[in-house]
């Protein structure tokens, strides 16, 4: 292992962690590459997956998380999926809250050893709202309601859904309450001219999962069914039941085929409305070091991607931290 050379100019850093779904992968990488060259997170800002990750960190879970993520496979990942019929959502995310719980505890933010605000947004008074105090678990929770997806964490007279909504990448929150040496912002939906995919951008020592296990599972799983019948009753709840296409005789197939595609459209819509929040935020306040994912890499809901993801992450991040500091490696080997 080569010896790591201390930051030179300080090595205090602000994290802050963007929105992304299974992008936010990412994240775990560059906090790992970041540790790696002896630089101290000392406040930590996040939205969404973002917001989850800082949360998971800020605990001292992180190393069991990744664990866990790296050994789920496609089918572990639709086991996750809890369908609803409500027409606020057609998944609830209680599975996943209930493993974060059994991972990180009940924990209060204010207790963590350092500060964090995970982002989320109020549709009932259409504004930000920065959580920096109060349960963890319930600041996460309403930062992952992708509107329309998840449905969303009523609070008082609050409706809360996805931070990524209104601020997709939170830099706000840490420079205007903490010090720190650097910035380093992670936008892991960023626009590229050109689609670019994970084994574009990873070093040519092949990818974790094969195509060939993907399809496998996808070809032994029934609860895509479910997610695409619960999308259909969202829409139906929303008014979308008519027949689009203009045929009496549609079948159940090609109707529950039109229905997912709906959704995939929500989901592609929302990453492109907070690539170009991101962009915006970026340029009113620009940080010391920015890592860029392409939105391209992955489906946002590919969460059996994680190994790959993380390793994104921190090639990624190794590359924007050479460019500030050459010579500092984080010996980042698998």
């Amino acid at each position: 292992m080569k010896a790591l050379t201390r930051p030179r100019g300080g090595n205090k850093v602000a994290l802050v962690l963007g929105s992304g779904g299974a992008r936010g992968y990412a994240h775990i990488g560059v906090i790992e590459a970041l540790e790696a060259r002896g630089y101290e997170i000392i406040s930590i800002a996040g939205c969404s997956m973002g917001a989850l990750v800082a949360g998971v960190y800020a605990t001292g879970m992180l190393s069991a998380y990744r664990d866990w993520v790296c050994e789920l496979d496609y089918l572990d990942v639709l086991k996750l999926v809890d369908v609803t019929w409500s027409p606020m959502g057609a998944m609830r995310a209680s599975k996943v809250m209930s493993k974060l719980e059994s991972l990180v505890g009940d924990v209060l933010i204010e207790d963590l050893p350092i500060p964090l605000t995970a982002v989320a947004t109020d549709l009932v008074r259409q504004r930000e709202v920065w959580f920096q105090e109060g349960s963890l678990l319930r600041a996460i929770r309403a930062s992952i309601a992708v509107p329309g997806v998840i449905t969303p964490l009523h609070l008082g007279d609050q409706v809360l859904v996805d931070g990524g909504l209104l601020n997709p990448l939170p830099i706000m929150p840490v420079v205007a309450a903490h010090q720190a040496d650097l910035v380093v912002a992670v936008n892991v939906t960023a626009h590229s001219p050109q689609p670019v995919t994970l084994e574009e951008l990873l070093p040519a020592n092949g990818l974790a999962a094969t195509q060939v296990q993907q399809q496998q599972a996808r070809d032994n799983s029934g609860w895509l069914d479910e997610v695409r019948e619960a999308t259909r009753r969202m829409w139906e709840g929303m008014g979308g039941a008519s027949n689009e296409t203009g045929l009496e005789s549609e079948s159940d197939e090609i109707r529950g085929k039109r229905e997912w595609s709906k959704l995939n459209m929500i989901m592609e819509s929302f990453d492109i409305t907070q690539a170009a929040l991101a962009k915006y935020k970026v340029a009113g306040y620009p940080p010391d070091v920015l890592i860029e994912v392409p939105k391209t890499v992955c489906g946002a809901y590919e969460f059996h991607r994680a190994v790959d993801l993380i390793r994104l992450g921190r090639h990624l991040a190794d590359q924007a931290l050479e460019r500030r500091m050459p010579g500092v490696a984080s010996d980042a080997t698998e």
